[in-house]
């Protein structure tokens, strides 16, 4: 089965071929963030109309390298939520349009669901060795949450963003220290070169009993920081900014793990996926393997990590089995919940 699976929730275009839900023939995305960069954040209408722009490029690139025709194409695809309303429409809508000149079933995908099924997608037909049930970790721009994997088709969600998510609060960090955006990245890279000990941000929500996750009060701790450390002495130089940065990385990636470890005792969980784009954190990827040996662990490759369509692609087959296709009055949700 040739699938063609059609990602856009928030600003990646991407259009991606999978067969028989594992191999990938082609993922192709087309990034937005030089476009959003001097907003220092995502501008939900400019995502959208790039993604009508880059839509059909990406789709006829997917194709070329895959080496197939959408004559060849068995199965449409689309991410149909959670995301920017704006912008899952674009996608919806086009799957739609496709599913109906094709004459094939058209499958909804929920965004959260392809990530914590890329562990299962390779790039060559190489066997996976990962099994359900699983615990997922799953840490982006809009999403942290602790979600048990029972199958493809049923999700226990663990823990669930509070207020803001992990990849939130490094971009309105990496805001204040005057870095740019996105600023994952960034604060990865300069946190290389800090002291992660330079001074201690609070670790939130360890002293409780549940594992939800929130970042606003470690944001406010920063912001709080920086203010006391420049009415004290002047501007912040630039190892400050590296020391900052690689203290309040340490606090976060410190967070995710002591929630996912009380996590995984909860669940009984034998096996461990960190997603979603801020699993391209070194940090996080080094520590994870660290204190979770000889728990089996599965970090994607970081094409894998940020929005895709190859998880899209890859998860639909399994949804298409249990009849979960849906029929040309489909709609965007944007705040589909994960069932």
């Amino acid at each position: 089965m040739l699938v063609l699976g059609i990602e856009t929730s928030c600003d990646e275009t991407a259009c991606a071929v999978v067969r028989d839900g594992r191999e990938i023939l082609s993922n192709r995305i087309a990034s937005q963030v030089q476009s959003h960069a001097s907003y220092g954040g995502v501008v939900p209408e400019l995502a959208s109309r790039l993604h009508i722009e880059n839509c059909i490029p990406i789709i006829e690139e997917a194709l070329h390298i895959a080496g197939a025709d959408l004559s060849d194409i068995d199965l449409v695809a689309v991410t149909a939520g959670p995301g920017l309303i704006g912008s899952l429409l674009v996608g919806t809508e086009l799957a739609k349009a496709l599913s109906y000149i094709m004459k094939k079933s058209l499958v909804p995908v929920h965004h959260i669901a392809g990530h914590l099924y890329t562990p299962f997608l390779t790039g060559g037909g190489e066997t996976v060795s990962f099994e359900y049930p699983y615990l997922g970790l799953v840490v982006s721009g809009g999403h942290s949450s602790l979600i048990y994997v029972k199958s493809p088709l049923c999700y226990e969600v663990i823990g669930r963003t509070l207020d803001d998510a992990a990849g939130e609060a490094f971009d309105k960090v990496a805001k204040l220290l005057g870095l740019g955006y996105p600023g994952g990245p960034v604060i990865d890279r300069l946190a290389q070169k800090g002291d992660p000990g330079f001074v201690h941000f609070p670790r939130p929500g360890v002293k409780g009993d549940d594992c939800h996750l929130s970042f606003s009060g470690l944001k406010t701790a920063v912001v709080r920081f920086v203010e006391q450390y420049r009415r004290e002495g002047g501007s912040l130089r630039e190892e400050d900014i590296m020391h900052i940065a690689a203290s309040f990385q340490a606090a976060l990636i410190d967070t995710l793990l002591i929630m996912t470890e009380r996590a995984l005792l909860l669940t009984g969980a034998k096996r461990l996926a960190i997603v979603g784009g801020v699993a391209c954190n070194s940090l996080l990827r080094l520590e994870a393997q660290k204190r979770f040996h000889p728990v089996p662990i599965v970090i994607p490759p970081p094409i894998l990590c940020t929005d895709n369509a190859a998880m899209i692609a890859g998860l639909a087959p399994a949804l298409y089995h249990a009849n979960r296709i849906a029929p040309l009055t489909l709609n965007a949700d944007a705040n589909w919940e994960l069932t």
